[in-house]
């Protein structure tokens, strides 16, 4: 008959013991395999989801582009409805463009000439203004003959 080790209480084990022991022994074992059993299953459920996920993209994919395409119709056929074509919209685009640049113009000079500074227009005047008188100079001075300075007769002084 083997022997049956004693806790270190010296009190002999109770019949319980071995059953609670047994137990528990039984508790692991199934959670050992419920643990072998979920790495095989899970690589099979894993593919399973990998496989469900493409066939979702694939189909959101299509329904995109269905959707796209049925845009693109709608937008033509209300072009074409309203007898708009794209470079009549690109004109009456810009005519509020044009609009706003020229009261931004407006303004730009109205600052300036309250600064007391020139417009384009009187600028170009003076441009003209100047090249005519840098015209004038360079004839004078070809005009003009060179002068010598004359000797000054220096005086002794008493």
């Amino acid at each position: 008959m083997p022997s049956k080790k004693q806790p270190a209480s010296g009190k002999p084990p109770s019949p319980g013991t071995g059953l609670i022991q047994e137990s528990a022994q039984q508790i692991w074992l199934a959670g050992l395999g419920a643990f072998a059993k979920a790495q095989e299953e899970g690589s099979k459920v894993f593919q399973g989801l990998v496989k469900d996920g493409l066939d979702l993209q694939r189909q959101t994919k299509v329904a995109a582009e269905e959707k796209l395409a049925e845009a693109s119709r709608k937008l033509r056929s209300l072009a074409e409805a309203s007898n708009l074509s794209v470079s009549n919209l690109g004109a009456k685009a810009t005519q509020p463009w044009d609009k706003l640049e020229s009261i931004f113009e407006e303004r730009v000079a109205k600052a300036l000439k309250h600064l007391g500074l020139p417009s384009v227009q009187e600028f170009e005047v003076l441009k003209a203004e100047l090249a005519a008188l840098k015209k004038k100079v360079t004839l004078l001075e070809g005009a003009a003959k060179p002068v010598k300075p004359r000797a000054v007769k220096k005086t002794p002084r008493i």
